[in-house]
């Protein structure tokens, strides 16, 4: 039997976490769960996930849509997005970022001391490195910017959501033009599925 909008829960997410999510609802039968996904580009533009997010709750809620999910860490808002939350009554995933939730809030939180000069990559990032990085640095065209831009870090760390030769290839690729440091530590789905289990 189909589900109406009042059964399911409505899933708002930013883009960049679509595919886990979509694995973690395949993994766990969670057949209730209604996805929407916002642009990944916005992780670039902060200031747009909030707007974004208060618009996509008044459209689920007039197609019938009685709970709402935020899949979304606080991403550069400034604790803007949970206040938003409040005045919703909706929940959102903890954690600062993707980064942490994926490699599990406590866990990441415990070894900030030994990460803090980091660039992080998840499965995503490391996709979509030229895309979302080096073009919107403009580091293809002007390469010698590299150093202003991560002249203060001193690794990489690629968190891994499943485990692919291919993308460790890309994310140690995507260390070398920075110049940095590479590891690789593989999470899987982190704090998010037991986020989505709960829904």
């Amino acid at each position: 039997m189909k589900r109406t909008s009042a059964e399911k829960v409505h899933v708002i997410a930013c883009g960049a976490i679509a595919r886990e999510i979509l694995a973690v609802c395949e993994a766990n039968g969670l057949d209730h769960i209604d996805l929407a996904c916002l642009p990944a580009i916005w992780h670039n533009t902060p200031d747009k996930i909030t707007p974004g997010i208060k618009v996509a709750i008044d459209k689920a809620r007039a197609a019938g849509f009685e709970r709402i999910f935020v899949a979304y860490a606080d991403c550069g808002t400034g604790g803007h997005l949970d206040r938003l939350c409040e005045e919703e009554k909706v929940g959102r995933i903890a954690g600062p970022h993707c980064f942490s939730f994926f490699a599990g809030n406590a866990d990441f939180e415990s070894r900030w001391d030994e990460d803090f000069t980091a660039f992080f990559l998840t499965d995503f990032l490391a996709r979509q490195f030229e895309a979302f990085v080096i073009e919107p640095l403009g580091l293809d065209r002007h390469p010698e910017l590299r150093d202003m831009y991560f002249g203060h870090y001193r690794k990489l760390i690629y968190l891994s959501q499943v485990e692919d030769a291919a993308l460790q290839a890309k994310a140690k690729a995507a260390a070398e033009t920075l110049g940095l440091a590479y590891e690789y530590r593989h999470t899987g789905y982190g704090d998010l599925t037991p986020a989505l289990l709960t829904l």
